[in-house]
């Protein structure tokens, strides 16, 4: 056998072999990679207005028939499309429950990483508002005794 032919095989079996990764192990962690994507200035601040225009975007792409609003099928590249909106739930974003989602029903849904993030309620997450946050009443370590 050719090392071309050695080559190709391989090649096979390791994309066969990525194919079966489940999609969540393949996607990047939605806290760490996915304010990234929509934060349009690169600026590290990540705002609702930029959340809202990142919905905006993916609402116009995955509304394929253009009809101004989504269906299951359409909401499913929504889904594709983002990992941080793997998991999302149609009905939730489908408010009055006629089986299609606005735009506006889409856009006014807040960012959960906003929501965990924005400490000071100014809808915009700075990187020190990502810090951990220390709390004052835990108690602190002691010194140890040092052994001679």
């Amino acid at each position: 056998m050719s090392n071309i032919a050695v080559i190709c095989r391989i090649a096979v079996i390791v994309g066969l072999s990525l194919a079966s990764v489940p999609l969540a192990l393949a996607q990047p962690a939605p806290v760490k990679s996915g304010p990234d994507v929509w934060d349009a200035n690169h600026d590290g601040v990540y705002t609702c207005d930029e959340w809202k225009n990142y919905l905006d975007r993916l609402f116009t792409m995955a509304d394929r028939n253009h009809d101004g609003h989504l269906d299951a099928s359409e909401f499913a590249i929504v889904r594709r499309t983002d990992a941080t909106l793997a998991d999302a739930d149609f009905d939730y974003f489908d408010e009055n429950q006629d089986g299609k989602i606005t735009r506006n029903e889409l856009v006014s849904k807040p960012s959960e990483f906003i929501m965990r993030f924005d400490r000071n309620g100014d809808c915009r997450v700075t990187p020190d508002e990502m810090k951990p946050v220390e709390n004052p009443n835990a108690p602190k370590e002691r010194p140890r005794d040092r052994w001679h």
